[in-house]
């Protein structure tokens, strides 16, 4: 099955909203047999949407739209749908109902124009939305002679990502019950390069079945496979183990943040972190999990020299003669933030993340890590090339993957 995905809203176009329900999507209609090959963005405008749905409809089996459920008057998506395929849409009660509870529940009026977001298709169905006002819609009809289906969703991330849990993916796995043939697996690899990856993957990544696809990730690189032989995918998976080793650090898509969180809490070890060129990035990563609340206390930005003598013990002398963006002080760091914080593992970042700041002895991208757990303090000098956001991400990445790796080395 062929699909295509059409974000609508001028705020996309002028770059004020980035574009994440598009890539969330992307992401999981492989896992459903689905195969995405266009993505494509128009204005708040019924011509260009239409003509965008048309070229879509032409090409693909299935469209998704994202965005323009609203009950404002630029909220055109429905209408121009229904009018591209001749379809009605008519009032649906049980969705007035809804609209009307949800505003109950928070408390607010409802505007009288908030009813135009119960009109649905006459021949699809309503997809209930979990998170706001706009129900989606499943239009099921012909164009230009063939059978096609285009589902409606909202532009909201929280309640695009409910609607497609709880109603849009349940809708496919129904009404296309071939689309539940094929499984995935996603894996996840940290230290090897994505080129590097693919050629350690050799032949696999033109094999029909299972089938290999690597991606980039966020500081790591993600490997596809699929197969709509769950025996085959075992195997696939096996062979991505054998190949990879203590490289792969997830075989069911967590991230490094989630897979950390996710063996403190098994093992019943609390984490801190002492973070400086990283500003608290990786606090903050462990604390998007949820859960990490169990295994992390808290952590330290110390970003100025008094910071790290006041709250992480750091000598002074060793700040004036190794300086802040040494072994030395991120092995200090990382003892004095697992004192501080009565923690079983502690994880410390010094470095210059850039763009200025580095001199040839200490260039820019030179970070410190340190880790402290039972067996006492290590360092380690990483070097990281690229933008200031790469070198911060990049550094928070390796301080997750000492957490793991030191999580793993407990019994």
């Amino acid at each position: 099955m062929i699909a295509e995905i059409i974000s609508t809203g001028t705020e996309l176009l002028m770059g004020q909203i980035t574009d994440t329900n598009a890539a969330y999507l992307s992401a999981r209609l492989p896992a459903l047999g689905i195969n995405l090959y266009f993505r494509s963005t128009a204005g708040d405008n019924p011509a260009r949407i239409g003509e965008c749905l048309r070229a879509a409809l032409r090409r693909s089996d299935i469209v998704f739209t994202i965005g323009g459920l609203g009950p404002t008057p630029d909220d055109l998506t429905k209408e121009t749908i229904a009018e591209t395929l001749g379809e009605e849409l008519v009032f649906d009660p049980a969705a007035a109902e809804r609209l009307k509870d949800y505003f109950r529940r928070i408390g607010k009026p409802m505007a009288e124009n908030n009813l135009k977001q119960a009109m649905v298709p006459a021949r699809g169905a309503a997809l209930y939305n979990p998170a706001g006002t706009a129900p989606g819609c499943a239009f099921r009809g012909r164009f230009e002679g063939s059978e096609k289906c285009v589902i409606a969703m909202p532009g909201p991330p929280s309640e695009f990502r409910a609607m497609w849990e709880e109603s849009v993916k349940p809708y496919i796995l129904a009404a296309f019950p071939a689309a539940a043939s094929l499984s995935s697996a996603m894996l996840r690899i940290y230290g090897i390069g994505e080129s590097t990856v693919a050629e350690m993957l050799g032949e696999r990544t033109r094999s029909a079945d299972p089938s290999f696809a690597t991606y980039v990730g966020k500081g790591d690189v993600l490997v596809r496979v699929t197969s709509s032989d769950p025996e085959k995918l075992r195997k696939g998976v096996e062979e991505a183990r054998s190949i990879f080793g203590g490289s792969l650090y997830s075989e069911d898509g967590s991230d490094m943040a989630q897979t950390a969180v996710a063996l403190a809490r098994e093992k019943g070890v609390l984490v801190t972190t002492a973070e400086s060129c990283t500003g608290g990035l990786v606090s903050k990563l462990i604390t998007d999990v949820p859960g990490s609340s169990e295994i992390f206390p808290g952590g330290v930005v110390s970003y100025s020299n008094a910071v790290k003598r006041s709250l992480l013990g750091v000598d002074a002398a060793v700040l004036e003669t190794k300086g802040a963006v040494s072994p030395e002080t991120a092995a200090a760091m990382a003892l004095g933030a697992k004192a501080l914080m009565g923690a079983d593992i502690a994880v410390s970042l010094t470095g210059i993340a850039g763009p200025g700041g580095g001199t040839p002895q200490k260039p820019v991208g030179l970070v410190y890590m340190g880790v402290a757990d039972g067996a006492g303090v290590r360092t380690e000098e990483l070097h990281f090339a690229g933008t200031r956001d790469n070198v911060r991400l990049r550094s928070a990445m390796a301080a997750l993957n000492a957490v793991r790796l030191a999580l793993l080395e407990r019994i």
